[in-house]
């Protein structure tokens, strides 16, 4: 256990700051009057502690306060207002534990932005990979019309690359020249695949909606993992969800 419990700040502290700095500038105090205005201002943790409501419930806020007041890493960008540091400040958590630097959190976005990335990937490994086989394909043809003549000392290294496309094979020679691609997988399986990745031993694990993506079945795989990483790794899990499976 590295959190006992986390308090939000009070009704009546956020009346009192909002009060101090009231202006028609704003529009909105984000994440001030969020989570008070549902009642909610105390978490106690477990080993595995779930946030379960509908969307607009104020899960996904309660997450990133808790992250941000205890500089969580993360990857993904959220809604952080110019007001997120004097709420922060009013946060309260006591830690029982030294948080490790893996620690992190873990948004929808992060695996949907990983998912992407394969998929560029290995889009730009299938472009490159074509315009290897053109340079092949004419280098190969060039060699066997010609030959190679050597003029100048600025030629030794065309030397060198036609020498070695006489020696090698074409798929050789675009193995040597880039990488193979990134086995992509459906998204559930990736999605999957990112949590056990991701998600070592000894930290504090933030996971928002981490259903997403997923499965009926993968989510109840899903929470396995996060059951025995909690159980036999040392790991504390905060989670948020709506979904009745996982």
């Amino acid at each position: 256990m590295y959190l006992e419990y986390f308090d939000f700040p009070s009704n009546d502290a956020e009346i009192e700051f909002l009060w101090e700095i009231q202006s028609s500038a704003y529009a909105s105090f984000y994440p001030f009057k969020i989570l008070s205005s549902r009642g909610f201002y105390k978490i106690n943790f477990e080993r595995i502690t779930v946030l379960y409501g509908s969307n607009g419930s104020g899960k996904s806020t309660a997450l990133n306060i808790i992250a941000e007041k205890l500089k969580i890493a993360r990857d993904s960008v959220y809604n952080k207002t110019n007001f997120y540091p004097d709420y922060i400040k009013m946060c309260k958590t006591p830690i029982l534990a030294d948080i490790p630097e893996n620690s992190r959190i873990i948004t929808s976005d992060d695996v949907f932005d990983y998912m992407l990335n394969i998929r560029n990937l290995n889009e730009n490994i299938d472009n490159k990979r074509e315009d290897l086989f053109d340079k092949y394909l004419g280098m190969k043809a060039h060699l066997k019309n010609n030959g190679f003549q050597m003029r100048t000392l600025e030629d030794y290294d065309d030397l060198k690359k036609f020498n070695k496309i006489k020696k090698i094979t074409q798929s050789e020679y675009i193995r040597q020249k880039i990488m193979n691609n990134v086995r992509e997988y459906s998204n559930g399986e990736s999605a999957y695949r990112y949590f056990t990745e991701k998600i070592g031993e000894d930290a504090l694990y933030i996971l928002d909606e981490p259903e997403n993506s997923l499965s009926p079945n993968r989510q109840v795989e899903l929470a396995g993992f996060i059951a025995d990483s909690a159980r036999f790794y040392n790991c504390q899990f905060i989670i948020s969800t709506h979904s009745p499976f996982f």
